[in-house]
C-alpha cells in the first residue's frame, strides 16, 4: 500500500474507477477549482471493478428525461474525447458502433411501456422508432418474433464505444494535472461531534487524511464506505454473469444489443462473435469479493432463450465468460449524487444499477461542478441527491437492463 504525500487534502475521492477518475478530471479541466485532489483506490489494476466488466455501451432509450440528457452529453463527450482532452494525440479518435438497443415486448403492458419511454425520448430529441413485429423481422431477419408485441430500437448514439480508453486517458490526464493517486483503502471516516462535516479518513496503512471534501466513487461497496461515517445508502452488489461466444452461422448484419423479454441480452462484438449477459431468477445481494462464476447457468437459462429468439444460436461455442456486479440501487435503480443533507460535505457518487459507465462523462462534469461551486451549472442533478432516500422517493427508471 502507498502513503498519500501529504496529510491533507481539499477532495478525497474514495474509488479510482470510472465514477471517481472523471470526477478528478473533470476537477482538474475546472477552472475554478484550484484545490488539492487524492484518489485512493484499493486496487489499482482494476481487475475486479465494475469498470472492468462493462458492457461499455451506450443507449438513449430511458425512461426519464433527466437520464436521456445525461447520456447524450455521454454521446457526445464519447465522440469528441480528443477535443475535450486538449486534442491529446495519445486519445483515439472515438466513435460510437451505432447498432442500437432493441427491446422486444411479449406483452401489451410492456408495449405500452416502450411506447410512453419513446415519448420522453423523442421530446428529447432521440429519434426511437417502435416496430412492429413486421417490421423487426424485415429489418432484421434472423429474430424469431412470433410472441412479440413490439419493438423499440434507435441508431443514433447508441451501441458499443470503448470505454476503456476514456477511462485510461482520464486517469493519465488527471495525473499529470495534479491529481495523486495512491494504492490504499480507507477503513474509517471520523465526523466531527456536531455531526456535520467529514473531517477526515483513515487508511488501511494507518494514515490519518484531513479532507475538505470526500467523494464516494466506491461502486459496488458504497454502503460500505458510507456507513463508515455513519451513513445508510440502499446500494448492494449483485452478480451478473457476461459470455462471449462464436456463432456456426454469423448473422449476416450487425445485431443490435436486444433486450428479450426475459432480461436476458445479447449484442454484436465482431468478427462473428457476441457478447450475451444476464442473471439467475434469484438476484441476491453478494459480497463485493465474490466474482464465482456460475457455470450451469448458460447451457440451463441462457443458451436456450439465445436459440429461441435467434435461431441461428443453437450452433454456437463460448469462448469466454466472467462475473462482475452492478452497484444496484434497492430505492430505484437510479444514481444517487450530491450532499448528505445533514454531512454536507460528502458526495455520493452511487448506485449506477448497471449504467453507470455511460453515464461516466455527466456524472463526473456535475460532481466536480458541485465540489467548485456548491452547485451546478450544466445538467441539474439535484433529482438525483440523496434527499429522495430520506424521503423514500423513488425515481422509477422503467428501461433498467
Amino acid at each position: 500500500m502507498a502513503a498519500p504525500k501529504q496529510d491533507s487534502y481539499d477532495v478525497v475521492i474514495i474509488g479510482g474507477a470510472m465514477m471517481g477518475s472523471s470526477t478528478a478530471w473533470f476537477l482538474t479541466n475546472t477552472p475554478d477549482f484550484d484545490g488539492s485532489v487524492l484518489v485512493i483506490e484499493r486496487d489499482m489494476s482494476y481487475a475486479n471493478c465494475s469498470t472492468a466488466h462493462t458492457n461499455s455501451c451506450i443507449r438513449q432509450q430511458f425512461s426519464t428525461d433527466l437520464n436521456v440528457r445525461i447520456s447524450q452529453f455521454g454521446a457526445e463527450f464519447i465522440q469528441n474525447a480528443r477535443q475535450h482532452m486538449g486534442g491529446d494525440d495519445r486519445m483515439p479518435d472515438l466513435k460510437i458502433r451505432n447498432f442500437g438497443y432493441m427491446y422486444l415486448a411479449d406483452t401489451d403492458t410492456f408495449a405500452d411501456t416502450l411506447r410512453s419511454n419513446a415519448k420522453v425520448q423523442h421530446a428529447a430529441g432521440t429519434p426511437t422508432q417502435l416496430l412492429s413485429p413486421d417490421e423487426i423481422k424485415a429489418a432484421y431477419p434472423f429474430y424469431n418474433v412470433d410472441d412479440i408485441v413490439l419493438g423499440s430500437i434507435n441508431t443514433q448514439n447508441e451501441g458499443y464505444f470503448d470505454g476503456a480508453a476514456i477511462f485510461d486517458s482520464w486517469r493519465r490526464q488527471a495525473r499529470e494535472q495534479g491529481v495523486e493517486y495512491v494504492e490504499n483503502e480507507v477503513v474509517d471516516i471520523t465526523v466531527n461531534a456536531a455531526g456535520t462535516r467529514v473531517d477526515s479518513v483513515t487508511l488501511a496503512s494507518g494514515e490519518v487524511i484531513a479532507c475538505g471534501q470526500v467523494v464516494n466513487a466506491s461502486g459496488p461497496r458504497a454502503a460500505r464506505t458510507a456507513q463508515m461515517a455513519g451513513i445508510s445508502v440502499p446500494v448492494e452488489p449483485r452478480k451478473r454473469f457476461s459470455w462471449v461466444f462464436s456463432a456456426q452461422n454469423p448473422l449476416d448484419r450487425d445485431l443490435p444489443l436486444t433486450i428479450d423479454p426475459s432480461g436476458v441480452h445479447v449484442r454484436e462484438n465482431g468478427g462473428g462473435t457476441y457478447q450475451c449477459g444476464g442473471h439467475a431468477d434469484v438476484d441476491p445481494a453478494v459480497d463485493p469479493d465474490d466474482f464465482v462464476m456460475d457455470h450451469s447457468l448458460f447451457e440451463t437459462h441462457v443458451w436456450p432463450i439465445l436459440a429461441t429468439r435467434i435461431p441461428q444460436f443453437e450452433a454456437i461455442k463460448v469462448t469466454s465468460e466472467w462475473a462482475g456486479h452492478y452497484a444496484t440501487n434497492t430505492l430505484d435503480h437510479n444514481a444517487i449524487t450530491g450532499p448528505h443533507p445533514e454531512i454536507s460535505n460528502f458526495i455520493f457518487l452511487n448506485g449506477f444499477s448497471g449504467h453507470g459507465l455511460q453515464q461516466s462523462p455527466a456524472m463526473g462534469r456535475g460532481t466536480a461542478e458541485w465540489l467548485t461551486h456548491g452547485a451546478y451549472r450544466t445538467l441539474d442533478l439535484t433529482p438525483f441527491h440523496y434527499d429522495r432516500v430520506v424521503q423514500s422517493r423513488p425515481i422509477l427508471e422503467k428501461a433498467v437492463i
